[in-house]
């Protein structure tokens, strides 16, 4: 898989690697292609051995980023090269390597015990790095209208900051970004009162919004934080004042928050600055919570199991395509380390892969065990 260059949108012969992996062992694959309003087409992939539930799915994605400038690279970023026990390569971490663990993982059960008496599938997207529009959600409406259920997820992300082991995500934060226009009348900076100069009422609105935290955090999510990105003129004279100024800012917000009531919260401060004033949101999604139980239970065992390590339930990071899966079923994510995602020279132990491969079995092995199934 690494050997392809599956830079969002493109697949770039990732999914065929998979599915011939997977037909082998005895699962059914449903290669699905979606697109909506001009967007690029996005390849995904469902598959599932067995017909019965429980259901454990393992979720990811094999789109990567771009490399950037290949000649910074130690080796070509799609040669999957490895270079002193670690394989380097787009995407090794973020998340090729999760999912090539988790299907080894199933082999190797399948091989040892056969096929469970539930279901093993894989949700696999092409549009996780991208907009997100053609990827899971779209997949997770088919399973709907196939009626298909999910009774638990494992999505494979890089959840470990350090070292395999250290943490499990059991939720995320939301995050919702602004974009705020103030409009005023362009005049001569020598006669400010035929003006409207926009600017102090941009800074006042910023600066209100920012006077205090939004929250204090809670048992499982961090404090919510508001970040200014960019805030935008455009003026190249210093005689002139401007008709208009532009800021964005990002709210990663906690579960004591939605971002319907933040968007009340940002347009009610801002009216209390006053002037004519345009707002526009992007929502990536909301934040959620798998209370820990039997699913991170689970996890957290195969994990200290294989490495010694009891991992941190932890909702820290940005997104993930986890937001539109916890709908369906119990949803927590564990994959590799991921201290080189997204990074010229990206990489991962290959004794890491071997390891996560024990723990996803181990989390196959659990989730049907004769008093198993709980874990959903």
């Amino acid at each position: 898989m690494v050997r392809c260059p599956s830079v969002t949108p493109a697949d770039a012969g990732a999914l065929d690697v998979l599915v011939g992996a997977l037909e082998p062992l005895g699962f059914t694959c449903h290669r699905l292609r979606f697109d909506e309003d001009g967007t690029p087409p996005i390849d995904n992939l469902y598959a599932r051995l067995g017909g019965a539930g429980p259901n454990l799915c393992f979720a990811g994605h094999t789109d990567v980023v771009p490399p950037g400038d290949p000649r910074d690279w130690t080796a070509d970023p799609f040669a999957g090269d490895i270079i002193d026990g670690k394989l380097h390569g787009r995407g090794t971490s973020d998340m090729k390597a999760a999912i090539a663990a988790f299907v080894a993982a199933a082999a190797r059960r399948i091989a040892a015990k056969g096929a469970p008496a539930g279901s093993i599938s894989l949700l696999i997207t092409g549009d996780e790095e991208g907009p997100a529009i053609n990827g899971t959600r779209k997949v997770l409406d088919w399973l709907v209208e196939k009626g298909e259920t999910l009774d638990a997820c494992v999505v494979g992300e890089p959840t470990n900051p350090n070292y395999l082991g250290e943490m499990i995500k059991v939720g995320r934060r939301g995050s919702i970004t602004g974009h705020l226009t103030v409009h005023g009348t362009q005049g001569h900076v020598a006669y400010p009162h035929l003006a409207d100069n926009p600017l102090p009422r941009l800074v006042r609105m910023l600066a209100a919004l920012t006077a205090e935290p939004l929250d204090q955090g809670n048992a499982h999510f961090q404090p919510s934080t508001l970040a200014i990105t960019t805030i935008d003129v455009g003026n190249p004279a210093d005689n002139v004042i401007p008709a208009k100024g532009t800021a964005s800012f990002n709210i990663r917000f906690n579960d004591e928050h939605t971002s319907d009531r933040l968007k009340d919260w940002i347009k009610r401060t801002c009216d209390t600055v006053g002037g004519p004033y345009d707002l526009k949101f992007r929502v990536s999604g909301e934040s959620f919570l798998t209370p820990p139980g039997a699913l991170s239970a689970l996890v957290a065992d195969a994990v200290e199991r294989v490495t010694g390590h009891r991992p941190e339930l932890s909702t820290t990071g940005g997104t993930s395509d986890a937001r539109f899966i916890k709908a369906h079923c119990p949803v927590v994510e564990f994959g590799i380390v991921g201290q080189t995602m997204h990074k010229v020279d990206e990489h991962v132990a290959v004794a890491d892969v071997e390891r996560l491969t024990d723990i996803y079995e181990a989390v196959i092995d659990g989730f049907f065990a004769p008093t198993g199934g709980t874990a959903a």
